[in-house]
């Protein structure tokens, strides 16, 4: 019986196995490139571009390190990497991630334990950092959804929870083509990792 295939061919040549990730399969290009182009909210934003995965990132890591100014610069690498597994399994709304049940959250976590060990963080994120990084992002979905995704402040507050008052004073979110977020996520990845090595 034939055996199907569980491994995806990235840019860089790379094979990566999905259900069997190696470390040695994963490079942040790939990242970078697959997160620039999957969109959150299944696309359903305002705006010229879709809004996406690596922009989240990018505005999650922002918002942990306000949350946590003092944190660790490993830790801000792990917030900017918190949904990276999604450059090769995509974006899936909680709602349907929730229907599915485990099996994606396991494919979820083989990957991202893959990724961390690949840039030297370790396999399993601290359960304070891991709480933190979730605040972050559910303040990130607070604000996507309220600025453009078409949610009301009290659709927001009742699925994301209600954001410390500082964050109601955020205006917009620009959104960009995907060329232009890969390579500030690319830029604020280097500079994280170049500072854990050093």
């Amino acid at each position: 019986m034939k055996t199907q295939r569980a491994w995806q061919r990235m840019l860089s040549g790379r094979r990566l196995d999905l259900l069997d990730p190696s470390p040695m399969d994963i490079e942040i290009e790939d990242i970078a490139h697959g997160l620039s182009f999957v969109a959150r909210w299944n696309g359903q934003t305002e705006g010229d571009f879709s809004y996406s995965v690596a922009e989240h990132s990018l505005l999650v890591e922002k918002i942990f390190f306000k949350l946590n100014p003092k944190v660790s610069n490993k830790w801000k690498l792990a917030a900017l990497l918190h949904d990276a597994p999604e450059y090769v399994i995509g974006d899936m709304i909680s709602p349907v991630k929730a229907a599915i049940g485990p099996t994606y959250a396991q494919l979820e976590d083989k990957l991202i334990e893959a990724i961390h060990i690949r840039f030297g963080l370790p396999a399993k994120v601290p359960s304070n950092i891991k709480l933190q990084i979730k605040k972050a992002d559910k303040i990130s979905a607070w604000l996507e959804a309220t600025l453009i995704a078409g949610f009301s402040i009290d659709e927001a507050n009742k699925f994301f929870g209600v954001p410390p008052d500082e964050f109601f004073n955020y205006q917009e979110l620009v959104l960009k083509q995907p060329m232009i977020v890969k390579s500030k996520f690319i830029e604020k990845f280097e500079a994280l990792l170049q500072s854990i090595i050093i």
